[in-house]
């Protein structure tokens, strides 16, 4: 099951404003473990940012002028994203800022049925509780020290984490297999772990009881 973390930052909030991305970030993940592939890139929005958006991500008018449009890069985007999963945290925001993109350059609008929200997901999951990201990497213990300004893939590393334990997956799913591993093909991206029951034979045993004969004088055996 193949899946997409992905982030956005912009120019500001709302879309009716005129307001753009400036950042997209994604990672992929293969059954709850992240695959080599990833997709991002810095964007020029065509227009000035956002005193706001600027304290919170910290990319500058200067900075981003230099970088590619958007439309430069959509089809590798949506190559990318292609038939998989979208989870994203927060998603209406993320999905109003692509979806307009994509509608300014006359491309087919991404549905909401391929998305995942961890944000719907934290709060089924804990009425009530603070539900940022910052809130639940917290409640995870998630290391996001290196969280000082938002980046997109900063933040889809730490999306990655918590999505992993929301869904009640702290590790990879087990394999449990009872067969010699020489028949077992892993491909690059795949892990997969299992446990193998080593039984000791008649003579090991015997080895054993002898050896607590001989050197523990008091036990229990």
């Amino acid at each position: 099951m193949k899946e997409i973390i992905l982030d956005t930052e912009t120019t500001g909030l709302d879309v009716k404003d005129g307001h753009r991305i400036v950042e997209i970030g994604c990672l992929e993940l293969d059954n709850f473990v992240i695959t080599s592939k990833k997709f991002h890139y810095f964007i020029n929005p065509g227009r000035k940012v956002s005193e706001q958006a600027f304290k919170v991500h910290g990319y500058s008018d200067e900075f981003l002028s230099k970088q590619k449009k958007f439309s430069d890069i959509a089809e590798e985007f949506l190559k990318f994203i292609e038939n998989k999963k979208l989870v994203i945290h927060n998603a209406s925001f993320d999905l109003s800022h692509l979806n307009n993109e994509l509608a300014l350059i006359g491309k087919k609008k991404i549905n909401q049925d391929v998305v995942i929200d961890t944000l719907d997901m934290s709060r089924k999951k804990f009425p009530g509780s603070q539900n940022s990201l910052d809130a639940l990497c917290k409640r995870f213990k998630i290391d996001n020290s290196k969280r000082e300004k938002h980046s997109a893939l900063v933040d889809c590393e730490l999306l990655s984490k918590v999505y992993v334990n929301l869904a009640g997956q702290k590790e990879p799913l087990f394999d449990f297999k009872t067969d010699d591993t020489k028949n077992l093909n892993f491909s690059k991206n795949e892990i997969s772990y299992f446990k193998k029951i080593i039984k000791p034979t008649e003579d090991e045993l015997k080895l054993h009881k002898d050896f607590l004969k001989r050197e523990i004088k008091k036990n229990f055996f």
